[in-house]
């Protein structure tokens, strides 16, 4: 009767443990090795570096509660585009400008600096003008420095 029960289940047992080595450590294992070797920038997330510290990612935005800082639009499906529409970045010049004493219109160059450079980016075909909320907050942080003071407590874009 054991005999049985051994030549019933030992293939499938085997056939298991061999799937799960191959879906479970072996495939995950060779992609990761493949995506770190031939696209390691995105592999790793797209991060951002400013000063040699990590500040986020170009594929999701950061939310800072600042009112020095653009925000991102929230009203978004998944909430982390990190992009968002001139006329968004335009309407809040104002709140930006009284929380830093930047002028108003240095913001708006930064802006459609920015979206000159998104064209440049995508090649000027059909892409639609956007802003990308944390490219506009670290260019704000570089020219800007007495205004963005980085500390430990409140961070940086």
């Amino acid at each position: 009767m054991r005999t049985v029960k051994s030549k019933v289940f030992s293939p499938s047992i085997r056939i298991i443990v061999l799937m799960i080595v191959t879906t479970g450590v072996a495939y995950p294992f060779l992609v990761t090795a493949i995506g770190q070797t031939a696209l390691p920038y995105q592999s790793n997330g797209s991060q951002v570096v400013l000063d040699g510290k990590v500040v986020g990612s170009e594929l999701i935005t950061q939310n800072d509660n600042s009112a020095k800082f653009f925000q991102p639009r929230n009203d978004s499906g998944s909430g982390v585009d990190p992009d968002i529409t001139p006329d968004m970045a335009l309407s809040q010049i104002p709140t930006i400008s009284n929380a830093t004493g930047i002028p108003s219109n240095a913001l708006k160059t930064l802006v459609e600096l920015d979206i000159e450079r998104n064209k440049d980016a995508n090649g000027l075909l059909f892409a639609p003008d956007y802003v990308r909320v944390l490219n506009l907050n670290m260019e704000l942080v570089k020219q800007y420095p007495e205004v963005y003071q980085v500390n430990s407590t409140n961070g940086g874009p």
